[in-house]
């Protein structure tokens, strides 16, 4: 199977927030857990990782601290906000209808939900 990551873009946010519902994490853990759980399908660069994480931000999606993280070096952590909860519940609802009505395509139009 080709690896395509089209499917990412319009998705980043939402995968992003789920990251962050599950614990507090810095940006190269984040990109490092996003491959984990995908298999190494996801994958971002610092480079796109970050203007991402600003916006979100500036957004009031997510919120960041620093803190020590081995006594020298100092991490910026990012946490959801309850306003990026709010946004996460939307974004899977939306995935949700549009994997469903994907389905209803791929299956020929058949009612999938009897099946």
């Amino acid at each position: 199977m080709a690896d395509n990551k089209n499917i990412l873009p319009g998705s980043t946010t939402m995968l992003l927030l789920k990251l962050l519902e599950d614990r507090d994490m810095y940006g190269y853990e984040m990109i490092e857990e996003l491959e984990r759980r995908s298999n190494n399908i996801f994958s971002l660069k610092a480079g796109t990782l970050y203007p991402l994480l600003h916006n979100l931000e500036k957004q009031e999606l997510i919120s960041s601290y620093t803190e020590n993280s081995d006594g020298s070096r100092v991490r910026k952590y990012y946490s959801i906000t309850s306003r990026g909860k709010g946004m996460l519940k939307e974004k899977k609802e939306e995935w949700d209808a549009y994997a469903f009505a994907i389905n209803q395509i791929l299956q020929g139009g058949a009612n999938i939900a009897a099946i």
